[in-house]
């Protein structure tokens, strides 16, 4: 079947959805502030249709500004065609429309269905600017079978809280107004207005585990429990609620662990995270992970990141990792990282220095005039040649009178292994200048009393807006 626009006729909905009762829920329940930039995710469903539809009714009565975006995974034969429909509504409704076209990757590993749902809330993230809202039209049956696939996969509070009516998404929050409406309610909203929405054909298959349950169980679940899908609805905002207090419990012990630097604003101190109970490490390390955007871990990696705090490892390093994120012990401290693939060890680049420099893998590169003589500081050179570390490299530094082996300065300056590799060398002809914001060697090191360039180098981590600690 191709995917198509439809209307349909249904039977009165349990609750009424109205323009008015949306702006409540906005303005009041939800707290929004005045004349607040909205983002919708347009998908063109019925959901996304009704809310849009909704938005735009509302500025007759409310100041906001109203945008859309529409997330085209490329998955289906008919997506050009959707997105031109999409367009094509936000241009009747006099909604700004923006188009974001993602590829979607690891499927094999997640799953379909993951990988294009990170694939999509990573491009809405990244259309979010400080301040913003990004709003979904996730309503209460989308709830349930959260719940229920939740409950399935063995997942604790956090997950059985489901999908909460707002939240921090990136740079702003996510808003979620739709969750205390059935999807009947939607409908007939729908069948008033007379709006025509896209029926994508994959919801159908019921190979897909969102789909079976909303197709197969839910129904059945329907027939001896009619308000089924309202009853979870509730116990997901009953775990909501119990959630808050376990997360206001690991803040605090948050507090107590956090040992961060300006490199590393979110590094936790192994040795106050083991004088917590077992009970209390668990909840802080789901909280801390969950604040910078990570996938949560199973029992089985949580448990294996527990034993590697506990139990401090022979090299002093170790790294417990899963899809996404990477956790690495180093000497005291835990850092959570997203999982990137190592550059191209054989890397070479010519820098000019007057320009910022951006390095696939490495990281940015800036090269500030500078007078400070505690900071190092490279003679005013023209550009560098960059390479990454081969291995057996020596340097000299200033008015010492031996070279220093690399290997050794890097491990006496506790340089964590995850840069290491990463670590951007600077040749001046075949001459080793510096080394990333660390040493500038002698014969390119700037005097005193003359001007020279401080090397600043954030690495990918530090470059990852996704990732932002709040």
């Amino acid at each position: 079947m191709r995917g198509s626009c439809n209307t349909a006729n249904l039977r009165k909905p349990e609750s009424e959805f109205s323009a008015a009762v949306l702006a409540d829920l906005l303005f009041g329940e939800l707290g929004l502030p005045d004349a607040p930039v909205l983002r919708l995710a347009y998908s063109g469903g019925l959901d996304s249709s009704v809310l849009l539809h909704a938005l735009a009714e509302l500025r007759g009565s409310r100041r906001f500004m109203l945008a859309a975006i529409h997330v085209d995974h490329g998955l289906h034969p008919d997506s050009d065609k959707w997105a031109r429909h999409c367009a094509e509504v936000c241009r009747q409704l006099d909604a700004p429309f923006t188009l974001q076209r993602v590829s979607v990757t690891g499927r094999d590993e997640e799953g379909l269905e993951a990988a294009a749902r990170r694939a999509r809330y990573a491009a809405l993230r990244q259309g979010l600017a400080p301040g913003e809202f990004l709003l979904t039209a996730h309503q209460r049956d989308d709830q349930a079978e959260t719940l229920l696939l939740q409950l399935l996969r063995g997942s604790g509070i956090a997950g059985q809280a489901a999908m909460p009516a707002r939240a921090r998404f990136g740079a702003g929050e996510l808003l979620r107004p739709l969750l205390n409406f059935p999807r009947a309610s939607l409908m007939a909203y729908a069948e008033r207005q007379r709006l025509v929405w896209i029926e994508d054909p994959s919801n159908g298959d019921t190979r897909l585990r969102r789909n079976f349950l909303r197709a197969e169980i839910l129904p059945r679940l329907a027939g001896h429990w009619p308000d089924a899908a309202a009853a979870l609805a509730r116990s997901a905002m009953h775990a909501a609620e119990a959630l808050e207090l376990l997360d206001e419990l690991a803040e605090a012990d948050l507090a107590l662990c956090l040992d961060g630097d300006q490199r590393y604003p979110w590094a936790l101190s192994v040795t106050a995270l083991t004088g917590l109970t077992p009970a209390h490490q668990r909840n802080l390390l789901r909280l801390w992970l969950r604040r910078q955007g990570f996938v949560a871990p199973t029992t089985r990696h949580l448990n294996e990141l527990l034993a590697r705090v506990r139990h401090t490892p022979q090299s002093r390093q170790s790294c417990v990792s899963w899809p996404g994120v990477g956790i690495w012990r180093y000497r005291d401290r835990l850092v959570a990282l997203p999982a990137r693939a190592l550059p191209d060890p054989l890397l070479e680049a010519n820098w000019n220095l007057a320009q910022p420099f951006e390095i696939p893998g490495v990281g940015r590169l800036l090269a500030r005039p500078s007078t400070t003589r505690e900071v190092p500081r490279l003679r005013a050179l023209g550009s560098v040649h960059v390479r990454l570390r081969q291995g057996g490299e020596t340097l000299l530094l200033p008015g010492r009178h031996h070279h220093h082996a690399l290997k050794k300065l890097i491990q006496a300056a506790g340089i964590p292994p995850w840069e290491r590799h990463r670590l951007p060398l600077f040749y001046a002809g075949d001459r080793l200048a510096a080394v990333a914001d660390r040493w500038v060697c002698a014969g390119f090191a700037a005097t005193d009393d003359e001007p020279g360039l401080q090397i600043v180098w954030e690495p990918f981590e530090l470059t990852c807006a996704s990732r932002e600690f709040r």
